[in-house]
């Protein structure tokens, strides 16, 4: 029993002892700021109970480095290191934007998460939203224009559906008057340390832990330190005071009349007129945009211009907005339209009965400098007249300018007509077209001074193009074959002697056309060529590729190759033959093979290239027309069928499709075929052609082979024997299993193609040809003759020698007869 009273005893005596550590903790804490240096290490070194349970939220006593407890007022995560934050944001000024990462409770014991980014809420349907209406006169004015024309200023409030942003984190002005629900950072650092965020209650008040209520409500935000500080130093000396605002109140706004979205908004109360009214997107098409008017307490408290703000920037009128305000739109009072050669084409406002042409184009930026102020024209509506519209003409000077406008008007501003009444023009084929100032007595030589003017910048750049930077081993990055065709083409060829003079008769309206020899400009500046200019003449002059001139004046370049003892480019003239040519170039050597003889002409491979295009179309079109054909007869056939005939023809269309494009892709020559005996050993022989600039003659050497292709077992290029025949190198090739004898063609060395059907049965049709050196034999493969796709890819070889023997031949025909 005795031990059991002992054992009680004990534990009564330790529960009393921690119950009166801890009460005295508690009213330790109480103290703040009082003096607590005679206090023992083992107080010290109590337990910190928290504050309202939250771990290290706390208004109480935290330990100073030196073991001395210091008071730290913060309603955000606190312990010694915030506290020095906290202190050191402050003495740096903050940052004045509410930001506090912190979560706690505040000074109404209201739950916040502190984060102060101060984002409001904008009222009002933006997403979905129709575009706006026109109004009458814009439908007015479109029917009699042709365009549309915006109500000026509307662009401004264009956007606001999704550009427009609140105010977040704009400096608060020191005359803002503080009221319920603006919130304040306060820090201290001193004696105490402060890091609080307070938010003003409706009574106009914030509680601060140990310090007490103070009245903010109507404190301007510049005093509100002052009023603060002097709060916290009726209790604390030596504290710093800072404080910086969060996020400030929202304030209830009402938008009414002719708004685009009217409703209630709640805006900033740092928001304005002009904010609220972007917010809103302004006025709709009805709306004034000269009378917004603001309503505070059953009065007109401001009237905007927004044309004073959109057109000059003045902002005097804008005023702060206050809770309960209302914005009222009235309708516009009328509208008149600014059309043609303004620098804002638009319809304006009226704001009274006196706005006059002047005040509109103010608006409107004024005039651009291509307007004729000498003519303006005024459509203007009556309505109790019998024909309501009425046009007036007047200058935009003076009077005219101060002319009234009336609600309907449309003013017209006509462009100055783009006409030099002092100015002659060189244009064509010269250094630099130009528009030249007009002198009394001034001739085509004082436009043309020298022939150097006649030097194109073409030609210039063809000849700065001569010389091209390369590297060690090569001087010039010239192609060796481009170089040899573009000789005797540094300057574009002038037609001297035609050249013309346009010139506009004022009186009727007439053109006349006065030419001149443009070489007896030069050559005799004295005589009746050199022309006297009038004001508004045009001098055109040609190159000989514009006017075609006769041949005997034309510049005849020609390129020969080859077998001739000197090969170069020569300058010829239009009566000149290819048999002048080779004498020229000193005649053929030993080793020239007059059957391989090619003559190329850019003409021909022009004519070659357009045959080629519409053989193609044709084919193409064939392809088309038969596969429409052998779709239609796939219905007729049942699904095994069906689907094993429209692989089949899938597969076909396919080839037919990659050799379709192949043949697209050929690239004619220009060659011209001379159709010579094969036997013929005489140059003599050649045609008597006329020689053009551009011309090619190749002469090569004697080939010692001849080439086989096609369906043959070995691709080969066996030697050349006389009187040998296409069977003979076949015999050597080795015909294919699927080759196709019967279609075989030979592609002569000469630029001809010999096949079958031009052959007689004398020597077995084309196996008995004999072969020349340098001739191709080519073996095609057999194909399924039932399909349209065969047709195709067997009368391949008959468009190659109709393209040859055709198109060629008839360039050949044609340039012969030339």
């Amino acid at each position: 029993m005795f031990n059991f009273t002992k054992s009680f005893m004990a534990v009564a005596l330790a529960a009393a002892s921690v119950g009166a550590t801890a009460q005295d903790y508690l009213n330790k804490a109480d103290l703040f700021g009082q003096d607590q240096s005679s206090q023992s290490d083992a107080d010290d070194n109590a337990p910190n109970p928290g504050s309202n349970g939250m771990n290290s939220m706390t208004n109480g006593v935290n330990l100073g480095a030196n073991g001395s407890r210091r008071v730290i007022i913060a309603n955000t995560p606190t312990g010694q290191a915030a506290a020095a934050a906290a202190a050191r944001a402050a003495s740096s000024g903050g940052n004045g934007n509410g930001s506090n990462n912190g979560v706690g409770f505040n000074n109404n014991n209201n739950f916040n998460n502190g984060n102060g980014t101060g984002q409001q809420s904008v009222l009002g349907n933006r997403i979905g939203e129709k575009s706006p209406e026109l109004s009458e006169f814009q439908k007015f004015i479109a029917d009699n224009t042709g365009q549309y024309l915006p109500i000026f200023g509307s662009g401004f409030f264009a956007n606001g559906s999704s550009t427009f942003a609140p105010i977040v984190n704009s400096p608060v002005p020191s005359d803002y008057p503080l009221g319920p629900g603006d919130e304040l950072m306060i820090r201290g650092w001193g004696t105490i340390d402060i890091d609080y965020r307070a938010t003003v209650d409706r009574n106009g008040t914030i509680n601060i832990p140990t310090i007490g209520s103070v009245v903010l409500a109507g404190v301007k935000a510049g005093n509100a330190e002052n009023v603060i500080r002097a709060a916290v130093a009726k209790l604390y000396k030596g504290v710093t005071i800072s404080v910086n605002f969060g996020q400030l109140r929202a304030i209830t706004v009402y938008v009414v009349g002719q708004a685009s979205r009217p409703g209630t908004y709640t805006v900033s109360s740092l928001s304005t007129l002009v904010t609220a009214l972007f917010a809103s997107g302004g006025p709709n098409a009805n709306g004034s945009m000269r009378r917004v008017q603001v309503k505070r307490n059953g009065k007109v408290a401001a009237e905007l211009d927004l044309y004073s703000f959109i057109a000059k920037g003045d902002k005097s009128a804008d005023i702060k907005l206050l809770d309960g305000d209302t914005i009222y739109i009235p309708p516009a009072g009328g509208f008149v339209a600014l059309v043609g050669k303004v620098n804002s084409p638009a319809i304006y406002e009226l704001k009274s009965g006196k706005e006059t042409v002047e005040s509109m184009l103010d608006f409107a930026g004024g005039l651009p400098v291509v307007a004729d102020p000498r003519r303006a024209f005024l459509e203007r509506i009556d309505p109790n007249k019998n024909r309501p519209r009425s046009v007036e003409e007047f200058a935009l000077s003076g009077e005219g300018l101060k002319r009234s406008l009336k609600t309907g008007d449309v003013l017209s501003v006509t462009s100055i007509t783009p006409d030099f009444s002092n100015a002659v023009v060189l244009r064509g084929n010269v250094d630099q077209p130009v528009r030249a100032p007009f002198k009394q007595g001034m001739r085509i030589s004082d436009l043309i001074p020298s022939r150097e003017y006649l030097i194109t910048r073409d030609s210039i750049k063809r000849q700065n193009n001569t010389v091209a930077p390369g590297n060690d081993e090569k001087d010039t990055t010239e192609d060796a074959n481009k170089i040899a065709a573009r000789i005797g083409g540094l300057i574009d060829a002038i037609n001297w002697d035609y050249a013309v003079v346009e010139r506009v008769n004022r009186s009727d309206l007439s053109v006349q056309l006065v030419p001149f020899n443009l070489g007896n400009v030069f050559a005799n500046p004295n005589g009746p060529d050199n022309l006297l200019l009038q004001p508004g003449d045009t001098v055109t002059i040609f190159s000989q590729s514009d006017v075609a001139v006769p041949m005997n004046k034309r510049q005849v370049f020609v390129r020969v190759e080859g077998e001739v003892k000197v090969p170069g480019v020569y300058q010829m003239t239009a009566s000149d033959t290819l048999q002048t040519l080779i004498a020229k170039a000193g005649g053929p050597t030993s080793n020239a093979y007059m059957f391989g003889t090619a003559f190329y002409r850019e003409e021909v491979r022009k004519e070659q290239q357009a045959n080629l295009k519409r053989a193609a179309d044709r084919l193409e079109a064939q392809l088309r027309s038969e596969e429409s054909t052998q779709a239609a007869n796939l219905r007729a056939l049942s699904g095994t069928d069906a689907a094993a005939a429209a692989a089949q023809l899938e597969t076909e269309r396919k080839i037919a499709q990659e050799r379709l494009v192949r043949f697209r892709n050929l690239q004619p020559s220009g060659r011209i075929a001379f159709g010579l005996d094969p036997n013929d050993r005489s140059f003599a022989h050649l045609p008597q052609v006329t020689l053009k600039n551009g011309d090619r003659l190749v002469v090569p050497s004697k080939p010692a082979f001849v080439h086989v292709f096609g369906a043959v077992n070995v691709e080969a290029s066996p030697l050349w024997k006389p009187n040998t025949r296409v069977n003979d190198y076949l015999k050597v090739a080795g015909t294919a299993v699927d080759a196709d004898i019967d279609n075989v063609f030979v592609l002569r060395v000469d630029g001809t193609v010999v096949s079958s059907d031009s052959q007689g049965w004398f020597f077995g049709k084309i196996g008995g040809v004999e072969i020349m050196p340098g001739d191709t034999i080519v073996v095609p493969e057999k194909f399924d003759r039932q399909t349209a796709w065969s047709k195709f890819t067997q009368g391949a070889r008959e468009w190659t020698q109709i393209l040859a023997n055709f198109g060629l031949g008839a360039a050949a025909v044609k340039t012969l007869r030339d």
